[in-house]
């Protein structure tokens, strides 16, 4: 079968209604591979087939059936080599799977935190009870049961704790070190930002420290792992990605200056005014004219 070059985060997926969850069943044979820009939900998939997996610092061949768990945090994409049977997949929120302010986050699960290997080879009797879960979420999803979203809740948490009791595949290319694992981590979560597509939502990673915090490593660390691996510090990095996102806001936006600053993470339009012109030499005004 030619090879089908998928990104599964596109807009051909169902969008997520106001609950914070999605079920569906993927296509047989998409050619679809359109990038979608939601960064606020978690995926399982349940797929049978050859396929290559790039997630975050790692390429993955997979065979067979497969789950895998996809998180907002790190980017992935997909290409399909062949699928057999049907495949299934969910989208949902953490607000929807988090009972309480009190449950941890998902981003501290083995199943998607930085560092995870979210790829699971399934046996027959495995699938077999995945894809039953499956399809009673779907048999659930469209009802109007008044307690559908916890029921709902109970079969992805299913589908989690079954995952957390197998062993994760080590088909993986794995870089050479930690620090060139740290520095690819940093620089997927760094372009993760863009492109900046509401100035309603302004950028939440806009120092080597908050990158560092979401890394779950300490800023000295990151930052000599940047240095050494890219021959360029962490800022410097964050800097030129800013820059490159406020050239593109100026030529081909329709915000006006003070909305480009608070879109790029800068409280005062003077804050940006004087970082553009000390990175550019010239005012953002003058470059948009």
């Amino acid at each position: 079968m030619e090879k089908l070059k998928e990104d599964w985060i596109a807009k051909s997926e169902p969008i997520l209604k106001n609950v914070g969850f999605n079920v569906y069943r993927v296509e047989a044979a998409s050619k679809k591979a359109v990038i979608y820009s939601r960064k606020d939900f978690y995926k399982i998939c349940l797929v049978t087939g050859k396929s290559i997996i790039e997630y975050a610092d790692k390429g993955i061949k997979i065979q067979g059936t497969t789950l895998f768990f996809g998180t907002p945090h790190i980017p992935y994409s997909w290409e399909t080599v062949s699928r057999e049977k049907e495949s299934y997949a969910c989208l949902f929120t953490e607000e929807f799977l988090k009972t309480n302010n009190n449950s941890e986050s998902l981003q501290q699960s083995p199943l998607f935190k930085f560092g995870g290997t979210p790829i699971f080879p399934l046996s027959d009797e495995q699938e077999a009870y995945i894809s039953d879960i499956f399809k009673r979420m779907l048999s659930v999803y469209d009802t109007e049961y008044l307690f559908k979203n916890d029921l709902i809740r109970n079969y992805v948490n299913l589908i989690i704790h079954e995952a957390l009791r197998l062993q994760p595949s080590e088909n993986l290319v794995r870089h050479k070190n930690a620090s060139e694992r740290v520095a690819s981590l940093f620089l997927e979560l760094l372009e993760r930002q863009f492109p900046v597509e509401d100035y309603n939502h302004p950028l939440s990673l806009k120092s080597p420290n908050d990158f560092a915090r979401s890394l779950a490593v300490h800023v000295n660390h990151l930052n000599r792992s940047v240095k050494s691996i890219t021959g360029k510090s962490t800022r410097s990095h964050i800097s030129e990605r800013v820059i490159t996102e406020a050239k593109a806001l100026l030529r081909h936006s329709d915000w006006n200056v003070a909305q480009i600053a608070y879109a790029l993470g800068f409280e005062y339009p003077t804050y940006f005014n004087n970082y553009f012109k000390r990175l550019t030499g010239t005012t953002p005004t003058a470059f948009r004219k």
